[in-house]
């Protein structure tokens, strides 16, 4: 065993040999709608601290709600996507608890009546293996707002001098999937726990009801996680660790708990069954004692009528969904002519969708993921920034990529050429005029350089005459020069071999 601090932690490999890992996940997502979900207040994220809230926003005495069709539109989406039943009615209840952010001192949410239930969802491992992971309900809710520390360690509440609460966030939609118990996991549960969490990050997007950019807290989960002698055994206690918004958090987390959960019943011990909190080291600490559903006193929001989406609705939006995204990924792997690990790193960059979105604006998908996981990825790594932050549009990369294949351009004029557009200088063409690097075509343009390169290296002509070919480089690399690297090499290279005669 070895102690982290005061914590003891059993080798990883171990513990995974001496318990059998059961994990549960609570996945919560922000729906992109333009309102909220049960007020008119802007959905915006970025916005001054207050500025996006209404007397219903806070719960202030005699605001009363109105759902958000649209939220509710996306959730069927959701719910059907997740192969899950779509209810034929469900109500919003009242979840009451007391927090600073939480100004109504009660969620809106959905209890025992969730608005899809009863779905799964195949999750692919990065070696191939599909884990099915079952999915108990996705229910509506909304969110709370949000609190800063002032004073603490990275923004936490421990040693803060105060805390400040911004309810823009308070009342935006969301959607809470829930799993039931995923078994038979063993050493694999950090790795099906994160590629579960990045698969439905992937939907949220597929399906547009989210931007699910997990930075800005799109996508959240909480994670339980429990230990059992055997597959066999009763569930043990669980703990849920909260709010984590990164797959390698997620990971982490899990690996923790199975550690730190593997010494406390090595030693005889027992799990507190309780919320916790990741930290920035890859460990978790404890929140408090985890509260059961009973805790919380739900019961039918007065002020909201069920709900009972039509059978047609239901209907219309399935037959409107998109291609998934596994589906969509096997298909562009093909057509991409992509190997295993080259669809992973496309995937793993976030580029996929940018890539495809190239390759419909008319290029090709190698020469778009070229792009995108070359010049522009590393462009992306310096500016610290995700790809899809880059300012360039994929019509702009296929518009590059289609001044390259007309021989406009050469791949290191075309590299200048995207500097200048990730500069804010236009578009590649009008980047290409203004810069003048269009490359020159023009053989009598071209042959002037050759002779006055040829008159300039005399010993040059003989060596080619002489059948040392590889002479020629010099007087194109003369040539380059003097374009500025504008020139074609290749047709620089022909010119000079047709005036020595060789």
């Amino acid at each position: 065993m070895a102690a982290t601090g005061a914590v003891e932690l059993m080798d990883y490999e171990e513990a995974v040999r001496r318990f059998d890992p059961v994990l549960g996940l609570e996945v919560h997502v922000e729906l992109g709608t333009a309102t909220k979900m049960f007020d008119a207040a802007p959905n915006i994220f970025g916005a001054g601290p207050n500025e996006m809230v209404t007397p219903t926003s806070v719960g202030l005495p005699g605001a009363l709600p109105v759902v958000n069709a649209t939220g509710v539109e996306y959730a069927i989406r959701i719910g059907l996507a997740l192969g899950c039943d779509i209810a034929e009615s469900c109500r919003f209840a009242r979840k009451n608890y007391f927090y600073p952010d939480l100004s109504k001192n009660f969620q809106t949410s959905q209890s025992d009546e969730p608005i899809a239930f009863d779905g799964a969802l195949d999750v692919e491992l990065d070696d191939g293996t599909i884990v099915t992971v079952p999915i108990e309900r996705a229910h509506m809710e909304e969110d709370a707002g949000k609190n800063t520390h002032i004073g603490g360690a990275d923004g936490r509440i421990e040693g803060a001098r105060y805390s400040l609460v911004d309810y823009n966030r308070a009342g935006v939609p969301l959607v809470e999937i829930v799993t039931r118990p995923i078994e038979g996991t063993g050493a694999r549960a950090p790795q099906v726990a994160a590629a579960y969490v990045r698969a439905l990050r992937d939907i949220f997007r597929a399906l547009g009801v989210s931007e699910a950019r997990m930075e800005r807290g799109h996508v959240r989960a909480d994670v339980n996680v429990s230990l059992r002698p055997g597959p066999d055994a009763p569930l043990g206690t669980r703990t849920e660790t909260k709010n984590v918004n990164t797959f390698r958090g997620i990971e982490q987390a899990v690996r923790y708990e199975i550690q730190r959960q593997a010494a406390v019943l090595a030693a005889g011990g027992s799990v507190l069954q309780e919320t916790r909190h990741g930290q920035a080291d890859g460990t978790t600490r404890p929140g408090r004692v985890k509260s059961d559903a009973d805790d919380y006193r739900y019961f039918p929001e007065p002020d909201l009528v069920p709900l009972a989406p039509s059978r047609e609705w239901v209907e219309q939006i399935r037959a409107a969904l998109p291609e998934m995204p596994v589906a969509k990924r096997r298909r562009l792997k093909a057509e991409w002519g992509l190997a295993d690990d080259e669809m992973r790193d496309v995937v793993n960059a976030g580029a996929l969708d940018l890539i495809e979105a190239t390759a419909l604006a008319g290029t090709s998908g190698q020469a778009a993921r070229k792009w995108w996981m070359g010049e522009l990825a590393r462009t992306a790594k310096e500016r610290e920034l995700a790809l899809e932050d880059l300012p360039v549009t994929p019509a702009q990369v296929a518009e590059l990529q289609g001044l390259v294949d007309s021989g406009a351009l050469t791949d290191k004029l075309a590299r200048q050429v995207l500097e200048g557009v990730l500069q804010g200088e236009g578009d590649p063409a009008e980047v290409v005029r203004a810069r003048d690097l269009e490359v020159v075509s023009d053989d009598s343009a071209l042959l002037a350089a050759v002779d006055e390169a040829l008159a300039a290296n005399p010993d040059v002509a003989d060596k080619i005459r002489g059948g040392k070919v590889q002479a020629a480089g010099a007087i194109v690399g003369a040539v380059m020069k003097a374009t500025k690297g504008q020139a074609d090499a290749r047709r620089v290279r022909e010119l000079v071999m047709e005036r020595v005669g060789a």
